[in-house]
């Protein structure tokens, strides 16, 4: 196995988890889990997010696709779906400002959508806009 494919397999693996986590993190959420105050699960996403964020950079710069050049439209496109998919996921998962379960749920469902125009982006590497 070449290092690229493991940095591939390493960024994929982590996404998976981090995405995994965060419904899990919902589920308890909505059934009112000690689990979802633990402190764990509190510092794990950050550990596994770090991961998937280094392994990125790490892609980016082994295939030379950079975001907002005009090979990498499809990477801006997919930058700026991640940084929706982050806002979504505090709105769903929030705990500082109180919202109604009915708009953490739409957050929540919202937010998955987002994810898979992520995944087309990375699969396909052709921009939607453009």
């Amino acid at each position: 196995m070449s290092f690229f494919q493991f940095v591939l397999y390493l960024h994929i693996a982590s996404a998976v988890v981090s995405v995994s986590f965060f419904a899990l993190r919902y589920w308890w959420m909505h059934h009112r889990s000690a689990l979802f105050e633990a402190r764990w699960v509190r510092i794990l996403p950050h550990a596994v997010d770090s991961v998937l964020l280094l392994s990125g950079v790490a892609l980016m710069v082994m295939t030379r696709y950079f975001p907002f050049t005009e090979e990498g439209g499809w990477l801006t496109e997919k930058l700026f779906g991640v940084i929706i998919y982050i806002f979504l996921g505090f709105v769903a998962l929030g705990r500082r400002r109180p919202r109604s379960q009915q708009s953490k749920f739409i957050a929540f469902l919202l937010a998955l959508m987002v994810l898979c125009i992520i995944v087309k982006l990375a699969i396909t590497k052709v921009p939607l806009l453009g």
